[in-house]
């Protein structure tokens, strides 16, 4: 069983409450603080068309800030309101809020009109909007007789409400006498006007009390329409009274229900016409009759209705779009259809607009001298006019200001002065409504000072935004700088975000982040700063987890929830089941960081979720108790569940389905989840794709769908045993086409030649085009240089290419999908380049400075990067060896080649040989490739080492002499000054002797060695020299000939007779021995038990005798690794061509732990088959043994 466990994790501080501060203070910015001079600021007031309750007090808002603080005055249709003479208003203290005593005495309709607030100072004046005082309305209805309504079954009817004129409008809704709505359907619904339709009519119908009801919102008071009777004729019932009139022959029966098409009910006739204003909510009505009952279909002619504004209510009968604009002017039609027919009706749509802000004016501080202007743009339909006020009066007849200049929708002020302080509002005014703004210009001379408090901290959690205040005021407006610590460097860089409000954010704060931060202000007046402290704390982590429980009735469980968190945070802990608080039940016990339930009932089934809170943030993770009863005694078998059955589709709407499903048999073991896939049978028929996955307690689940998509869902139950069988799948369902939703992916642009552009994108699988017809409108423009873009439209493929390109330049590219029904959303741009060339001109300055004899370094200056003429990838170098220094003899020219990536304008050449002349040039490298050579730059390498010689041979081997004959080394690496021969004799127990030493000239090629010992084994090393040092060394071993008398007296000996006869006499001796010896093992007899465990004893703790023989090649090993030292692997076969066994055997002691020493896939030792270093001659007396018949023997043993 899987754990179903699920964890959150939210950061309070960072990512909520900064942000909203710092919104606020963006809004808040240009406030001059209350204690400087300052014109009025209307700040609060009653709604343009304000409706009140006519039985209370009538309050007119009106509040205003400024210093000196404001005086009120109230204008009412136009003229002076003197609030004095009228004893039933009053005006709040220190306010120009008014109240009109209604509740004693005065009546609300004679207080109707348009109002208007003045808030005054010496330095302007602010007015209010006009503010229109409506008392609401909520009249009885007229008394009316009301006459039955008799209809044949099938028919239509339209029961009229016509409900009182109110202020405002009322709500309509239709019940009956015991005050219950009347059930509503598609075949009976309530209109927009509050009459109710019935599209045919049906015996069920009949009632004599369908009531309209008029509820007004403000008098909260509700009316009554007198009950309406309606009587439906049956033609069962009608057929019955025929009958009983007629006899048995008569033919008898009246017509049956007769089904008709559609007809619509409202609107009539074809056409219509509606005016909205952009903004509000735009709804559109068609009820039709019909039988059966018509369904109704929206369209907008030309065009899509908008997504995600678009609803459908009253059963599709209403089209509901919100929020609409002039883009949603058109034609719109619905369509009413059953199996007869169909009717529809054409509403044109205009969409005005009352005036809305493009840029409202916003308050302006200026210092003396200073230039500013005010700016009032609006838009509507049609569009508004301008018009500007100063201190609430036209500013065509208010006070001249030499530094003021109006110019359409904007006031342009030049070299103000104190004086010029003053009010001014912006209208902007059409045929639907007027906008009022007031804004400021205030002239003052400040010098700067921070709103933020001093010191004060700021806490976040790692990995999250800091935002770090400082409010600020001057006039001029001060310049903000932050600086990290006392004596910090000013703070720049991508790592930081510097706000116009003086907000300074961190947008991923760390641990490091952690200090404290000053904020300076300045201007030409002053400066000032401000410290403040920011602390990065860690997040909170739960770290052990509760996990998903399965417990038996009755038993005991417990959930765990450890948690890691930053020290100084308080963390809390709180559990929750289900997502409420824990029962009020003493067997709940919650400990430091568990919870424990104790006596477990079914009821305590369901999920148990851990939340710790901090003061900055908040985790939490979640996990199942699944209750189960006590195990029968037979053994409970557990299987994978059986599939769900009778699935259903429900809820059909354009994007999404609901789907329901009845769970299979669990067999013992819990449903843990529910898979739904699904089958596009239009695109891709039986090719089943993953959908969703809900909890197992879920048995229905919201599907989102895609347009142009035939679905069939399947579901597939899993427990902790697997998977079950899919089951059935569901009826299909075709989803309509609609524009694509979405644009190609990967969209690049890469030229192939020097003249074009391919653009390339990744093509939307089938069920992403939304549609039949898919296509792309792949549009380009050269970057800075092309205003206009340049499209083509191609089918339904993944490239385009773009003839004619200059070379390598830059292009804004987009690629949007289209179909039959529209385009998808405006795709991103992206940047791609035109093909490149080859570059065109060389690196320059190339200069080489040598390192040491196999190492140079190479410097070069980049190429200006438009002759590159592509994406710079890197530099080439090519070098070659030209000739040898020692040999002067030229060799076939191999050039080498190293690039080096990006930007690099040096890099090293490694391998060189020693005393050569080399030359190189450098290519700069693009993605077409190499552009020309530098000019070849020749280097030259010194002296080195030599290599070891070609060969060193040994002949003619005498009594006491050998010949040496030696190669040159193959690579001098410089001019040879001498060959060094050292040698050695290695006697019979593979000591080495004294080691001697001879230096020979350079010109020579052999040597006679003399005054050698007969018969022994020299070894030889040998090397050359340069004036740098000596090169490697070459061995060799030769022995010197053999005296011949005593070589027969060797031989003699082993042919003696005698001696024969005596190693005869050895062996019947040991033959004797061995008899007895397994006679007495043999013989029979009792013998103590400590005897028999003394001859019995264990073999493996018995010591081991140094005489026996059966380790001795080992030991040989172990004494040639200590004493002996055989020679080396490395060291050539002497020349009589006899190979020994140590010749190959080196000691396990030499690979211990060195870099040579490894071991085979079995086990057994392989390091000594190696390389190996040859050893020095001064490392140990190495000795070999000379190839005679005794030393052949030696090597058997």
């Amino acid at each position: 069983m899987q754990p179903k466990i699920m964890m959150k994790k939210k950061s309070i501080s960072a990512s909520k409450a900064s942000l909203v501060l710092f919104l606020c203070q963006m809004i808040s910015a240009l406030d001059v603080p209350l204690d400087l001079s300052q014109p009025p600021t209307i700040t609060q007031q009653s709604p343009k068309d304000y409706i009140v309750d006519p039985r209370e007090n009538i309050v007119i808002q009106c509040e205003a800030k400024g210093k000196p603080p404001p005086s009120f005055s109230w204008t009412r249709n136009g003229t002076h309101f003197d609030i004095d003479k009228d004893t039933q208003v009053t005006m709040k203290p220190n306010s120009g809020t008014l109240v009109i005593n209604i509740m004693n005495g005065g009546k609300a309709e004679a207080y109707e009109g348009v109002y208007q607030c003045t808030a005054r100072n010496e330095r302007g004046a602010a007015i209010s909007n006009n503010i229109v005082i409506r008392p609401s309305r909520s009249p009885l209805w007229t008394k009316e007789k009301l006459e039955p309504n008799q209809v044949r079954e099938g028919d239509s009817l339209v029961l009229h409400c016509r409900p009182p004129v109110g202020l405002p409008p009322p709500i309509i809704f239709w019940m009956d006498n015991a005050f219950q709505r009347l059930p509503q359907s598609e075949r009976v619904s309530q209109g927009l006007n509050g009459d109710l339709y019935f599209s045919n009519v049906q015996p069920e119908d009949t009632r004599e009390d369908y009531i309209c009801y008029a509820r007004f919102n403000h008098t909260q008071t509700i009316q009554q329409k007198q009950p309406i009777s309606v009587k439906v004729f049956s033609m069962d019932s009608l057929n019955d009274t025929i009958a009983a009139n007629l006899s048995e022959t008569d033919i008898y029966g009246a017509k049956p229900v007769m089904e008709r098409q559609p007809v619509l009910l409202t609107p009539t006739g074809s056409t219509s016409t509606k005016v909205e204003l952009r903004g509000n909510v735009l709804l559109l009505e068609c009820i039709a009759a019909g039988l059966p009952t018509p369904v109704i279909r929206w369209i907008k002619e030309g065009g899509e209705l908008p997504a995600n504004r678009t609803f459908f209510e009253n059963f599709k009968k209403t089209l509901k779009i919100i929020d609409v604009s002039e883009a949603d002017s058109g034609n719109y039609k619905c369509i009413a259809r059953n199996i007869l027919g169909s009717a529809h009706h054409v509403i044109s749509v205009t969409v005005k607009a009352a005036p809305y802000w493009i840029t409202a004016p916003r308050n302006l501080v200026l210092s003396p001298g200073e230039d500013g202007t005010l700016i009032c743009r609006a838009n509507g339909n049609p569009k508004p006019n301008i018009s500007w006020l100063a201190n609430g009066v036209p500013i065509a007849i208010a006070p001249e200001d030499p530094s003021r200049k109006v110019d359409g929708d904007t006031i342009i002020f030049s070299h103000v002065q104190e004086r010029s302080s003053a009010v001014y509002q912006c209208n902007a005014s059409n045929e639907y409504g007027y906008l009022l703004a007031n804004a400021f210009v205030n002239v003052l001379a400040e010098p700067p000072r921070i709103l933020t408090p001093p010191n004060k901290l700021y806490q976040v959690i790692a990995d999250s935004p800091a935002l770090l205040d400082c409010a600020y005021f001057g006039s001029p407006k001060p310049e903000i700088e932050w600086f990290k610590g006392v004596k910090g460097s000013i703070l720049r860089g991508n790592e930081y975000i510097f706000h116009d409000n003086g907000t300074l954010e961190i947008p991923v704060a760390q641990k490091d982040s952690t200090g404290t931060y000053t904020c300076v202000a300045r201007n030409e007046l002053g400066k000032i700063q401000n410290e403040v402290q920011l602390e990065v704390k860690d997040p909170t982590m739960i770290i052990k987890q509760p996990e998903y429980k399965v417990i038996q009735r009755y038993g005991q469980v417990s959930f765990e929830c450890i948690i890691k968190h930053d020290s100084t945070l308080l963390p809390t802990v709180i559990w929750l089941k289900d997502n409420d608080e824990l029962p009020d039940d003493e067997r709940f016990l919650v400990g430091k960081d568990n919870l424990t339930i104790m006596n477990v009932t079914d009821k305590d089934d369901g999920t148990y979720t851990c939340i710790v809170n901090t003061t900055l943030d908040s985790v939490s993770a979640s996990a199942v108790l699944t209750v189960v009863a006590a195990p029968p005694t037979p053994a409970i078998i557990y299987a994978r569940p059986n599939p769900p059955f009778d699935l259903e589709l429900t809820g059909q709407l354009e994007r999404s389905v609901e789907l329901s499903w009845i769970p299979g048999d669990e067999n013992n073991s819990p449903i843990t989840n529910f898979v739904i896939e699904y089958e596009d049978g239009l695109h891709e028929p039986g090719v089943w794709h993953y959908q969703t996955e809900v909890p197992g307690t879920q048995t229905t689940v919201q599907l989102k769908l895609s347009p142009y998509v035939s679905y069939s869902f399947r579901v597939i139950a899993v427990n902790e045993i697997g998977r079950s069988q899919p089951s059935e799948p569901s009826e299909q369902y075709l989803t309509k086409s609609a524009n694509p939703d979405e644009n190609p992916s990967n969209v690049q642009g890469i030229g192939s030649e020097p003249d074009n552009l391919v653009i390339t994108w990744e093509s939307l699988k089938g069920f992403q085009s939304n549609g039949p017809g898919l296509q792309y409108k792949v549009s380009w423009r050269q970057k800075d240089v092309d205003d206009e873009w340049t499209s083509v439209i191609v089918a339904n493929v993944s490239k385009y290419i773009v003839s004619g390109t200059p070379t390598f330049v830059p292009y804004e590219i987009k690629v949007q999908a289209l179909n039959d029904l529209g385009y998808a959303p405006e795709p991103s741009e992206v940047i791609g380049h035109s093909g490149e060339d080859l570059p065109m001109v060389a690196p320059g300055n190339v200069q080489v400075h040598v390192i040491n004899s196999t190492l140079a370094k190479v410097h070069w200056d980049p190429v200006p990067l438009k002759t590159v003429r592509g994406h710079l990838q890197g530099y080439k170098v090519y070098y070659w060896k030209v000739q040898s220094l020692s040999r002067r003899s030229r060799r076939h020219v191999e050039k080498k080649i190293l690039t080096f990536r990006g930007n690099k304008t040096f890099g090293m050449l490694p391998g060189l040989e020693p005393y050569s002349s080399y030359k190189l040039n450098v290519r700069v490298v693009n993605g077409k490739g190499e552009g020309p050579a530098s000019p070849d730059k020749v280097f030259k390498t010194p002296e080195g080492v030599p290599s070891s010689p070609s060969f060193l041979k040994i002949t003619n081997p005498t009594l006491d002499s050998l010949t040496l004959e030696w190669g040159s080394p193959t690579r001098p690496n410089g001019v040879l000054t001498s060959y060094i021969l050292k040698f050695q004799p290695i006697n019979n127990t593979h000591e080495l002797g004294p080691l001697v030493e001879i230096r020979i000239p350079a010109n020579e090629s052999s040597l006679i060695l003399k005054n050698l010992n007969y018969s022994t084994r020299y070894k030889f090393y040998f090397n050359a020299q340069t004036s740098v040092g000596s090169g490697s060394q070459i061995t060799e071993e030769a022995v010197t000939v053999m005296d011949e008398a005593m070589a027969s007296r060797q031989v003699d000996i082993a042919t003696q007779g005698w001696f024969i006869g005596l190693m005869c006499a050895v062996a019947l001796l040991i033959l004797i021995l061995l008899i007895v010896c397994f006679i007495r093992r043999n013989k029979g007899g009792k013998y103590p038990v400590k005897e028999k465990e003394d001859a019995h004893a264990d073999p493996e703790i018995q010591p081991m005798k140094e005489d026996d023989g059966t380790f001795g090649e080992y030991r040989s090993l172990e004494s040639d690794a200590e004493d002996h030292k055989p020679l080396k692997k490395g060291s050539r076969t002497p020349s009589d061509r006899t190979v020994k066994k140590e010749d190959s055997d080196d000691s396990l002691v030499d690979y211990g732990e060195g870099v040579n020493g490894q071991f085979n896939e079995d086990g057994s030792f392989i390091g000594q088959y190696s390389g190996k270093k040859e050893k020095e001659p001064a490392e140990g007396n190495e000795s070999s043994e000379a190839p005679s018949p005794v030393n052949a023997m030696n090597s058997f043993v």
